[in-house]
């Protein structure tokens, strides 16, 4: 379980994360939602350890160090991997880096994206870049793997298909924090939707509690958020001069 309690970042003294007490256990696959600048890239950044902050985040009651971070990986948009090295020098790579490398996980993926194995990752496309990011965040063997906004330059097709090979793929043990604001795509997918705003824990459902409450994902974010569905024609008539 990855818990995080009482965390709180700011930036130039800007609030990032404040005072954040929330856990992930094992076995779930969780919807990270808010909008921009709400905290979301903050909070997993924080839990990797790659900014500093206050409070305290534990990795199955340990304080996450070079000796248990093998147990978690990340997939940005930003780009973790080395550029002059092809896909199957990466495979070597973590091979030797990671002991539970997914080696039959990593093929299967590199096949289902269509992915050429002896490619220079610079000259990938971007959703190339994307996917082969995904691949090796999923093939490492870490037990909680996180993605921030992955599917960015990826058509529609492409993810709806993986997130159908994704709930095939992971083990029970396995928990997925996904980080995006492809809402609709992904309500059928998770289990848990945890909201941030402002860098506070506003919303934390099961998506099947949702369901018997005979609502849906999009419905919980918008009355979370308190969204105005008038926002939109109000402002057209503010623009066109028609507001009375």
């Amino acid at each position: 379980m990855i818990e995080i309690k009482n965390v709180t970042k700011k930036y130039s003294g800007k609030t990032a994360l404040d005072d954040i007490s929330i856990s992930f256990p094992r076995g779930e696959i969780v919807g990270l939602f808010g909008e921009n600048g709400a905290g979301k890239t903050t909070l997993m950044k924080s839990i990797l350890g790659f900014i500093k902050y206050n409070g305290e985040i534990t990795l199955d009651g340990e304080k996450i160090t070079n000796k248990n971070i093998a147990k978690i990986s990340f997939a940005t948009s930003e780009h973790s991997f080395f550029f002059e090295l092809n896909a199957k020098g990466h495979k070597e790579f973590y091979k030797s880096h990671f002991e539970t490398f997914n080696e039959k996980r990593f093929d299967a993926l590199m096949d289902f994206f269509e992915l050429d194995k002896n490619k220079k990752t610079k000259n990938f496309s971007t959703g190339q870049k994307n996917q082969f990011e995904v691949i090796l965040a999923l093939s490492q063997g870490a037990d909680y793997i996180l993605m921030d906004e992955p599917f960015a330059g990826n058509d529609i097709f492409n993810r709806e298909d993986f997130y159908k090979v994704l709930s095939g793929i992971l083990e029970p043990n396995e928990t997925l924090i996904l980080s995006t604001h492809l809402i609709e795509e992904v309500s059928e997918f998770i289990g848990r939707a945890v909201l941030i705003h402002g860098g506070h824990i506003i919303g934390d459902k099961n998506t099947l509690e949702l369901q018997e409450e005979g609502s849906n994902l999009v419905e919980y974010i918008k009355s979370t958020y308190n969204y105005h569905s008038d926002r939109v024609s109000k402002a057209i008539e503010k623009l066109s001069g028609k507001e009375e």
